[in-house]
């Protein structure tokens, strides 16, 4: 049964001002936050796991580039909120992050349906990754974005297995032309304990 999440409102996000009289401390505050809850797949892919504190800060950077007032803090709300974890879940933001232009497009170009090709496994639990299905993230012609929105539902066998601390936690990307794997170090697996409904996953 999930839980009563705790979701972004109007009323939690402070006025523009505010905001930008503070922004500095609150990036800092954020890039802190989203290490603790980050990691790499290979060289070239790096999941960072979503919570409350993150998509508050990040609808909140969205209105302060944009300022699109009330009607973008509407849209915002909708985007970012799906990606809250409901207590039986990990949220991921996926990043193919690589500098260079020409080699990024090349790579993504082969990349499509990538998003179909992430889980987790928790000793013999596996939970595969679920896009968010705000917008098609792969074209017909195969090319991948290099963001992806992924939810990871955990049954509850996946729950048991990750409140066992015998059992290590993997993250895999089997896509053919992007296969890797990684354990997830306890630090951010401690961490991310707290995103499910009992605290402690």
């Amino acid at each position: 049964m999930l839980h009563d999440r705790k979701l972004l409102s109007a009323a939690d996000i402070m006025p523009l001002e505010e905001y930008a009289a503070r922004r500095r401390e609150l990036k800092r505050e954020n890039i802190a936050r989203k290490a603790k809850r980050r990691m790499a797949v290979g060289s070239l892919a790096t999941l960072y796991f979503e919570n409350y504190d993150t998509m508050r800060h990040q609808v909140h950077e969205m209105l302060f580039i944009e300022k699109g007032g009330d009607e973008q803090l509407a849209d915002e709300l909708a985007a970012y909120n799906p990606m809250i974890p409901n207590g039986r879940e990990l949220t991921a933001t996926l990043m193919f992050e690589i500098p260079d232009e020409a080699e990024r497009r090349k790579f993504l170009s082969k990349l499509g349906g990538v998003e179909n090709h992430v889980r987790i496994r928790v000793g013999d639990a596996v939970v595969a990754a679920v896009p968010e299905q705000d917008v098609e993230r792969s074209s017909a012609e195969g090319k991948a974005s290099s963001v992806h929105f992924l939810h990871f539902p955990f049954n509850e066998d996946a729950l048991a297995a990750w409140r066992d601390p015998t059992n290590t936690v993997v993250v895999e990307i089997d896509h053919p032309d992007y296969h890797e794997k990684a354990e997830m170090p306890e630090a951010v697996r401690q961490e991310l304990s707290g995103d499910f409904a009992d605290g402690n996953g």
